[in-house]
Parts: C-alpha cells; sequence; structure tokens
C-alpha cells in the first residue's frame, strides 16, 4: 500500500497505465481482515486465482475464502474475471495494481478502523520481510547483492519529512511506471523485486529543543 500525493487515482505514462484504488472510509474496512489483503496482493502479483486455489494457498476453507472475495468485490477492489477458467469455478482479477489511502486524512471517526487497515499492512511487510531473509541463502549473489534492511533517522521539520517523502515516492512511481505489469511475463534475468517504505516520526522520543523546554 501507498501514502502519497505524487500521482493520481489512474496515472499515465508513456510505458504504461497504473490504476489505484483510493477507497473512502467505508470501502477501507474491506481490507482490515489480514485475509483479504493477502488475496488482494496475490491477486495483483499473479493474476486472476479461484476461490479454491487462494484456499488452498492460505491455508482456509473454501467458504471464508468465496466470502472474502465477495467483500472485496462489493467494496470495488476486484472483480469476476468471467473470460478465464471455465463455468465450474468463479475465477476472479483485481481492478487495481495499488491502493493509496492517507491516515492524516481521516476523521476522528475513521481513525479506528484507518489504523486497523495500517495495523494489517505492518503485519504483511513483516512476514514478506521474514521470508525473504529465510530465502536469501538460495537467492542468486547477484540478488543478494541486492537485498537491504536499512533505517535512516534524522532531524527536521515536518515540512521537511513531507518533501523526503514525496521525494522517494517519486523515484518508486517513476521505477513502477518503467516497469512492466507484475503478472506480465518475466523477461531473462529478471523477478519481481519489493521496496518497503516506512517513514515516521521517531516514538516516544521528542527533539532535544522540546525536551530542553519540558514538552
Amino acid at each position: 500500500m501507498t501514502d502519497d500525493k505524487a500521482h493520481s487515482q489512474k496515472t499515465a505514462s508513456p510505458e504504461r497505465d497504473i490504476r489505484t484504488a483510493v477507497p473512502g472510509a467505508t470501502a477501507l474496512k474491506a481490507l482490515t481482515h489480514p485475509d483479504r489483503a493477502r488475496m488482494l496482493g496475490i491477486l495483483r502479483l499473479e493474476g486472476p486465482q479461484t476461490a479454491t486455489a487462494l484456499a488452498k494457498r492460505l491455508g482456509l476453507n473454501s467458504g471464508a475464502t468465496s466470502y472474502h472475495l465477495r467483500q472485496l468485490a462489493k467494496y470495488g477492489f476486484i472483480e469476476p474475471a468471467d473470460d478465464v477458467g471455465n463455468k465450474r469455478e468463479r475465477w476472479w482479477r483485481p481492478r487495481h495494481e495499488t491502493t493509496r489511502f492517507n491516515p492524516a486524512e481521516f476523521s476522528s471517526e475513521e481513525i479506528e478502523d484507518g489504523l486497523a487497515v495500517m495495523q494489517a499492512v505492518l503485519s504483511q511487510h513483516a512476514e514478506l520481510m521474514q521470508r525473504a531473509l529465510e530465502q536469501f541463502p538460495q537467492q542468486p549473489r547477484e540478488w543478494q547483492k541486492a537485498w537491504d534492511a536499512s533505517d535512516f533517522t534524522f532531524t527536521m521539520s515536518a515540512e521537511q519529512a513531507l518533501a523526503l517523502k514525496e521525494k522517494l515516492a517519486t523515484v518508486l512511481w517513476d521505477e513502477m511506471r518503467r516497469a512492466p505489469p507484475p503478472t506480465a511475463p518475466h523477461a531473462p534475468g529478471t523477478k519481481p523485486y519489493t521496496v518497503l517504505v516506512h517513514c515516521f516520526p521517531f516514538p516516544g522520543v521528542g527533539g532535544r529543543g522540546d525536551a530542553d523546554r519540558g514538552a
């Protein structure tokens, strides 16, 4: 998921379009369930799937999986892929490649649901990083060199922090526009490459000036 103002709901580029979901507060509730978020991620990265295939993949029963898929469809994240497979089982495809929401724009009534979605995202990111770490020894040397887990802490104003966040977003969106869709066949020597971005005021620690003032 992303949180930036550096692109529009449907971002155009000479290379390709990137369709982006911008859910309202009600639709956002559909993503508070971690299994739904996982299903949506699989559909976006791998293309159309059936409830049976997703249930097997995630260790769920097909009834629960079908319900979660209907909820994702109800709020506009996915749609039936009637041109795929056969009539015996319904296939589903994503309607967008990414999702954008900005917690700073939530009302006081919406903040709880927004934080629940962010918690689901953080859990997914942690799981993804753990899996990547476990598979690191099996990666070719050239891909091992592309692996990183770093953190940087700066003292800056809120305006400077926002400018840095938007600068990072611009670089990553430019790369995404130049890249083929995730579901496209991979060219020789290429594979999906994930960059996770977390930017936040360091928790529980104010600036030295604040401490001096007793803030």
